[in-house]
C-alpha cells in the first residue's frame, strides 16, 4: 500500500458468550437494573444511530463495517461510518442498552474496541487483503456487559482474506 492511498477494508466483529437479556447496575447491586438489552455498533458522532441491535442472549452477533485504510508516516489509519475519533485515537464503539415496548433503545454502557491496539503487521496484513476480524466474547468478569477499553487480550485481531 503506497502513503496517501486508500484502500477498501471491511472489519467484522465476531462476539460470543453474550451476557443475557439482563444485567445489574454495578457488581454490589444483585437485583436487575437493566432488561431486554441489546448491543449494537454505533455510527460515528451518532449515538442514536445503531447497526444492527442484536438480544443480549444472542448466541452470538456480528457486524461487519465498511472502512477505508489509509498508509501513513505512522502506520495504517482506518476510517469510516462507524469509526470514531477522539483525539486521535481511533476505535470502534459497542453500544449497551434497552429496548422499550417501541422498540426505542437507550444506551446505558458502551465498550471501545481500540484499533490502535492492533497489531501493526496484522493491520498490514488486513489492509492489503481486505478483511480485519475482531473476536470477542461480551460479558465481563461479574456476568455484565463488557464496557470500557477493549484492547488485545480480551480481544483477537486477525487479517483474513476479503471474500
Amino acid at each position: 500500500m503506497m502513503a496517501g492511498m486508500d484502500t477498501g477494508l471491511h472489519i467484522r466483529i465476531d462476539a460470543v458468550d453474550l451476557p443475557g437479556r439482563t444485567c445489574r447496575a454495578s457488581a454490589d447491586d444483585d437485583a436487575p437494573a437493566y432488561a431486554d438489552i441489546h448491543v449494537a455498533v454505533q455510527r460515528r458522532d451518532r449515538p442514536a444511530e445503531l447497526l444492527d441491535p442484536q438480544p443480549g442472549d444472542a448466541a452470538s452477533a456480528t457486524w461487519t463495517l465498511e472502512c477505508t485504510a489509509t498508509a501513513s508516516p505512522t502506520g495504517i489509519d482506518v476510517k469510516g461510518p462507524y469509526v470514531q475519533d477522539r483525539l486521535g485515537r481511533r476505535f470502534i464503539y459497542l453500544s449497551w442498552g434497552t429496548v422499550d415496548e417501541q422498540g426505542r433503545f437507550t444506551m446505558f454502557r458502551r465498550a471501545k474496541l481500540m484499533l490502535d491496539a492492533v497489531p501493526a503487521d496484522t493491520l498490514a496484513a488486513a489492509a492489503r487483503d481486505g478483511l480485519l476480524v475482531g473476536r470477542l466474547g461480551l460479558t465481563d468478569h461479574d456476568g455484565n456487559p463488557l464496557c470500557a477499553r477493549v484492547e488485545p487480550p480480551r480481544i483477537t485481531w486477525t487479517a483474513e482474506p476479503a471474500g
